[in-house]
């Protein structure tokens, strides 16, 4: 029985070896199928044996854990986020509080880059790998420990006597395995990952975590929050020790002895930014000496101590090969440029918006042309400028259509206004799209209803609007591709549940021109029920506060409609709820106006707008000094900024909660 035990403890040794050699050294000393025998042969004894399970054995890397829902944890040492900058003068600023904290002492400084991803905490007793949190608002994350235990670089046991050892580290997804992992989607029909660390952040917040470990995800960690003894003097000492312990460390960290080193250095990491395998999305800087830090200490959300260097959106060269026209789902014309796929961003790009035919205009852009693209918000393709010294002469002008491609309907284009739109009623291609939104999660949210499915419905003619939905059957969908009983049977429930939304939730699903998700809240909040709001007339939708003129005389119009009378009256006749929720008078945020900014731990920000509205409070897109409360997540921006600046008080999830 001891040689068995012995083999176990031999081969988890081996093979963590093994994993350390791939993962953190990118040196592999094994062949796939030598590593695969020998993991094999660990999950045979294990099994036979399980009186020596250890839940830090590399087999729990495969996965297998499913939570029916994250746990929550406390950081006992804060997960601050970074202030931003954007220039040199900007950093130098920094410089000069770092070193008036200092009391005119000069500090050194070191750079690293800001890895494009997640921010996790890892927690080791006595050496063993024991809890993984997410960032969430810096003080309570969410228990992630079965899913990180998949990410092979870190490690799940290391040769430390501290009885106590927190790191943080930025868990991100590599360009190569993101393009793997959207050709996969795009190959079931699923929705792609927009880009790596929301491909990354999505696979780490998985409930099965043998899907976490499909997605081959990796960390590097840049900082010691917290040990049991005093040994570490500053943090490139502590990173070094970090890299002895056998942790995959910040690639890039060089020590400045001034902010103008600190800058040079800052330039050559965004010089290397479009050649690296993963995503960055700038540089830190930090003071060194950890008793410094001490010095300096925090404000409430950020360390004075260090700052993040934003690079501008990366920009690429390619050629725009033909412009095309899509038909949005209330009409309006949209061009958009087919370009030569290039990288950017870490996914590649071979759309971009045009907006308009003024935007073309504007920019002289021809079918043919040279263009700079880059990522709007790292997320949104656009053409930044057109490279006419490139011109050969063989480029062709672009003239927007007079019909629309869909429909051949004449396409009109109101007086002031830079939309070209198609007016009719019976367009394909704006029921498609109008369906599509009214099945989107601003609106209906209808789970298992997206562009894809909406298209085939539609196709097969068994949709034509959105009150066809309410009338599908089960046994219909089951003879359609890509449909079993289950999804059959879980897209109905879906649909059955959305008649249960409020009346704004269906008002924007109808998808009326200027009436937003804001807009429809105020209407049916006005209103109370869909009769009174099919029966107002234009003096009385004035009466809103946050309904203008132009989205009065849109709202009126759009009922006026006969289809809209048949769409609603079908709807209705479906069992869809066509009243209001009752306003909340008298709760503990009335009269409070709230900002939401950045990504909350455990709510969506729908959900978190919800909560305040229900409690009678107030809830606005932009921050004024009539602001009360700015409800601050992880990544927040300029809206953060700005409610420091006019000395606006800055909750977190858990204190808004705490208000309730």
């Amino acid at each position: 029985m001891m040689d068995i035990k012995q083999e176990i403890f031999e081969l988890r040794r081996t093979i963590e070896e093994h994993n350390y050699n791939y993962y953190v050294m990118d040196n592999p000393t094994i062949s796939d199928f030598d590593y695969d025998a020998l993991m094999q042969r660990l999950i045979k004894l294990e099994g036979e044996n399980p009186e020596f399970a250890d839940e830090n054995s590399p087999t729990k890397r495969v996965g297998g854990a499913v939570l029916s829902e994250f746990g929550q944890v406390q950081h006992r040492v804060p997960m601050q986020s970074l202030g931003d900058v954007f220039s040199y003068d900007e950093l130098m600023e920094f410089d000069q509080r770092v070193i008036q904290g200092l009391d005119d002492e000069k500090p050194q400084y070191v750079v690293e880059m800001k890895i494009d991803g997640l921010s996790v905490s890892l927690e080791y007793e006595n050496g063993r790998f024991v809890r993984g949190a997410t960032r969430g608002d810096g003080s309570i994350g969410e228990d992630i420990t079965e899913n990180l235990k998949t990410v092979k670089s870190i490690p799940l046991k290391i040769n430390c006597d501290a009885k106590r050892l927190v790191v943080r580290g930025e868990v991100y997804m590599s360009r190569k395995t993101f393009e793997e992992v959207n050709s996969e989607k795009r190959s079931l029909g699923e929705a792609l990952f927009a880009n790596p660390r929301n491909a990354a952040a999505g696979s780490l917040r998985q409930l099965d975590s043998k899907i976490t470990a499909k997605r081959k995800l990796d960390i590097f960690i840049f900082n010691i929050q917290e040990i049991s003894d005093d040994r570490i003097l500053s943090h490139t000492e502590g990173l070094a020790w970090l890299d002895e312990m056998g942790f995959k460390t910040s690639p890039v960290r060089a020590v400045c002895q001034n902010m103008d080193e600190a800058y040079l250095e800052i330039l050559k990491i965004g010089e290397r930014r479009k050649d690296l395998p993963f995503d960055i999305d700038g540089a830190v800087v930090k003071v060194e000496s950890l008793s410094q830090r001490e010095i300096l200490g925090s404000t409430s959300k950020v360390p004075k101590w260090a700052i993040a260097y934003k690079f501008p959106a990366e920009q690429q060269e390619t050629t725009v090969e033909d412009i095309i026209v899509q038909v949005g789902r209330t009409g309006i014309i949209t061009p958009n440029a087919v370009l030569t796929p290039v990288k950017i961003a870490g996914s590649t790009v071979s759309r971009a918006t045009l907006h308009n035919e003024d935007f073309i205009v504007a920019k002289d852009l021809k079918i043919g042309d040279r263009v700079l693209v880059q990522k709007a918000g790292d997320i949104i393709p656009e053409v930044v400028s057109v490279l006419k010294e490139k011109r050969t002469g063989n480029e062709k002008s672009f003239r927007m259509p007079t019909h629309c491609p869909a429909c051949g309907e004449e396409l009109f284009r109101e007086v002031g206004e830079a939309a070209l739109r198609c007016t009719s009623t019976n367009c394909p291609a704006q029921r498609i799209r109008s369906i599509i939104h009214f099945a989107s999660r601003g609106a209906m949210d209808i789970e298992g209803l997206g562009d894809a499915v909406v298209e085939q419905l539609v196709n097969e003619g068994l949709i034509k609007t959105s009150a066809d939905l309410f009338y599908l059957k089960k046994d219909e969908l089951v003879k359609l591709e890509r449909f079993a009983e289950k999804s059959a049977q879980n897209l109905i429930d879906a649909i059955e549940k959305a008649k249960e939304n409020p009346l704004d939730r269906l008002l924007c699903g109808l998808g009326i021109r200027l009436i937003g998700a804001k807009g429809a809240k105020a209407v049916a909040a006005h209103f109370g029920n869909m009769e009174n709001i099919m029966n107002a007339q234009l003096d009385e939708v004035l009466l809103i506060d946050d309904v203008g003129e132009k989205m009065a005389e849109s709202l009126v119009h759009y009922f006026a409609e006969p289809e809209t009378k048949e769409l609603i009256e079908r709807m209705k006749n479906a069992g869809v709820n066509m009243t209001a929720e009752e306003k909340v008078s008298g709760g503990v945020l009335e009269g409070k106006t709230f900002v939401l900014t950045g990504t909350l731990p455990t709510l969506k920000r729908p959900e978190a707008q919800k909560i305040i509205e229900d409690n009678g409070g107030k809830v606005s897109g932009s921050v004024s000094k009539k602001t009360d409360f700015v409800v601050a997540g992880e990544e927040a921006g300029s809206k953060l900024t700005k409610a420091e600046s006019l000395g606006i008080k800055i909750i977190t999830e858990e204190e808004l909660l705490g208000m309730i």
